[in-house]
């Protein structure tokens, strides 16, 4: 070995000690650390409790009390809650509002469900890709996420609706696609610091290809804030399918929505109140779950956060 090849080794080998110790870090499993701090966390505990109990209504609830949300009893026409044989009272057509509201947060939640798939599905590998190729891919990125929010969500909820027709697909897929925006320039920003630190650099050093440390490396690291992130859609998609539904965009008859059924209970609201109030609890609370929950996992992802709130506490 020459003079000249001994720095190169020693190089060579400082970056190997770098990359085995990246490697042992990521190897290692922080998820129960994770769960210890998830149950001493105030917000996420109360978040999960009030989220079992409105799921377990929507879920369990018409399993246990019926699922004829269409049925009408013209007899039995705006009844007041704890009415003998309906608990929350019944709306203008007879038909039982407790089922109604069991059957609308399973659509609530069903739409949450697939525009926060969809949202961090696409906009997770849109913006790893563009912060990380950057070039020709990042520009594209940027041009579409920048054109997408700038329409508001209704307008483009109206345009898919007038091209797809009314119903849960067209609501889904208009705030799938704000949503997807949103998160796609929330990965990006991350990724785009990230691909500068070391052990990144480390990995390309390596000869690791490009696909391998997106997934291996960038995407641990993007995933806390698009989970944080994608909490807090959870919510705007509850509120944007209840409204939409509201004026006539979404969920179709006689499938219930929360949104259709206040739009349906508000020609009463001075003498039979309950017909509105019943679906705009059910709309509060799993807005008010999702968001403790967005809150605690907030905390629990961001350490410096914490420890701020720490220092608060004791000033």
């Amino acid at each position: 070995m020459t003079e000249l090849d001994a720095p190169r080794s020693s190089h060579a080998q400082a970056w190997d000690e770098r990359v085995a110790a990246y490697e042992k870090e990521v190897r290692a499993n922080p998820w129960r650390k994770k769960l210890r701090e998830f149950s001493r966390n105030k917000l996420l505990f109360t978040g999960s409790v009030l989220g079992i109990l409105i799921v377990g209504l929507g879920l369990i609830g018409p399993l246990i009390i019926g699922s004829d949300y269409a049925g009408q009893s013209l007899r039995n026409t705006h009844l007041p809650p704890l009415s003998e044989g309906y608990l929350l009272g019944t709306d203008q057509y007879g038909r039982d509002l407790l089922v109604r509201l069991c059957i609308g947060i399973r659509v609530s939640l069903f739409v949450a469900a697939a525009v926060t798939s969809m949202a961090l599905i696409v906009g997770m590998a849109l913006g790893m890709c563009g912060g990380f190729l950057g070039g020709a891919v990042d520009r594209a990125v940027r041009s579409v996420t920048d054109f997408i929010w700038g329409f508001p969500l209704i307008l483009v909820a109206v345009l898919l609706a007038g091209g797809l027709g009314q119903g849960l697909f067209p609501v889904i897929l208009a705030v799938g696609i704000v949503n997807v925006a949103a998160i796609t320039r929330v990965v990006r920003g991350e990724v785009v610091v990230l691909r500068a630190k070391e052990f990144v650099e480390a990995a390309r050093a390596c000869g690791i290809s490009k696909f391998r440390i997106m997934w291996r490396h960038l995407l641990p690291n993007v995933m806390a804030p698009a989970l944080v992130l994608a909490s807090y859609y959870v919510a705007v998609a509850i509120i944007a399918e209840a409204g939409l539904s509201f004026i006539g965009l979404g969920a179709q008859p006689p499938l219930p929505s929360l949104g259709k059924m206040v739009a349906d209970g508000r020609g009463f609201l001075r003498i039979n109140h309950w017909e509105s109030t019943v679906p705009g609890i059910g709309i509060a609370g799993l807005v008010l779950s999702v968001s403790l929950i967005g809150d605690g996992l907030r905390d629990v992802f961001d350490p410096q956060l914490r420890h701020e709130a720490k220092g608060v506490e004791k000033g």
